[in-house]
């Protein structure tokens, strides 16, 4: 059992665990991950490990309740228990020091940002980083990406917090000015890491993202991972998740992630009303 020792809400649907799992917080590097199940009968879904403590033998993850299993796992609650955290599975992220960096998030996707940024500059990177959402209330870890950033650019899509637009407007003004990076690491939807990818490509710039097809053991053996990379077939849990921007599938990628929509709602639109039976149950 992965005992759960601490929660936290950092935004509506998105929560901060902190899991007991000794082993994993000793080995784990920034861009690996794990695959969680959260009950006996539940799907494995893969997680970023966002933080860990290798003295107090704990990994901190953030999970964003979109489908069936995240809502489950976000009503879990302190000293409630995974079943199952396997990891840290995945190739570590590239770290070098080539200079000037920019680290982006997008949405939730800035949680798993965060380790790299603070990896590049524990490297020596001089990091600039972009955390962009939806709305204000969607900002997660400003003051964490803050102390691991020279330099931090908060953009929101509808202006109510930072600067208004996208974090590819950003981005473009960062790479026109004198300050063009060596590198840019993009982590969020896979609409805005393909739209960074198109604006760092006329610039030769090295652009990694970090993918989330849909994936069941980690370890390569099922196959349901496979992305199209510089024309060949790579396994994201064991070959990434993390490739150069430039040279992915993106359109591929997306039909193959909405190949199950319709079931994903069915199974979300099933748990919703099961929870809220749950509450309607007196207790006592």
């Amino acid at each position: 059992m992965y005992v759960i020792i601490e929660k936290e809400t950092l935004a509506p649907k998105i929560t901060r665990f902190v899991v007991q799992a000794p082993l994993i917080a000793k080995k784990r590097k920034a861009g690996n991950f794990v695959i969680v199940r959260a009950t006996e009968t539940g799907e494995r879904i893969p997680l970023t490990i966002v933080d860990s403590d290798p003295v107090k033998g704990t990994i901190t993850l953030i999970i964003q309740a979109i489908g069936k299993t995240t809502h489950l796992i976000n009503n879990l609650n302190t000293d409630d228990s995974f079943i199952d955290v396997a990891g840290p599975l995945g190739e570590p992220t590239p770290i070098e020091n080539v200079g000037k960096t920019v680290c982006i998030g997008g949405g939730v996707g800035t949680a798993v940002i965060y380790p790299i940024a603070r990896a590049l500059k524990s490297a020596g990177n001089r990091v600039t980083s972009i955390v962009g959402a939806r709305s204000k209330e969607l900002v997660i870890l400003e003051k964490e990406m803050a102390e691991t950033s020279d330099e931090l650019i908060v953009t929101t899509d509808d202006g109510s917090y930072g600067v208004k637009g996208f974090v590819t407007d950003s981005l473009n003004k960062i790479i026109t000015s004198d300050n063009c990076p060596q590198a840019v690491y993009a982590i969020g939807p896979l609409p805005m890491m393909r739209a960074v990818a198109e604006v760092t490509r006329p610039h030769g710039i090295r652009t990694y993202v970090s993918l989330n097809p849909l994936m069941m053991d980690g370890t390569g053996m099922c196959g349901a991972c496979r992305v199209t990379v510089g024309g060949e077939m790579k396994f994201a849990c064991v070959d990434g998740p993390e490739f150069d921007a430039h040279q992915i599938a993106f359109d591929e990628l997306i039909a193959r992630n909405n190949t199950y929509r319709d079931l994903e709602k069915t199974a979300l639109d099933a748990c919703a009303r099961e929870l809220d039976e749950a509450r309607e149950v007196p207790h006592g």
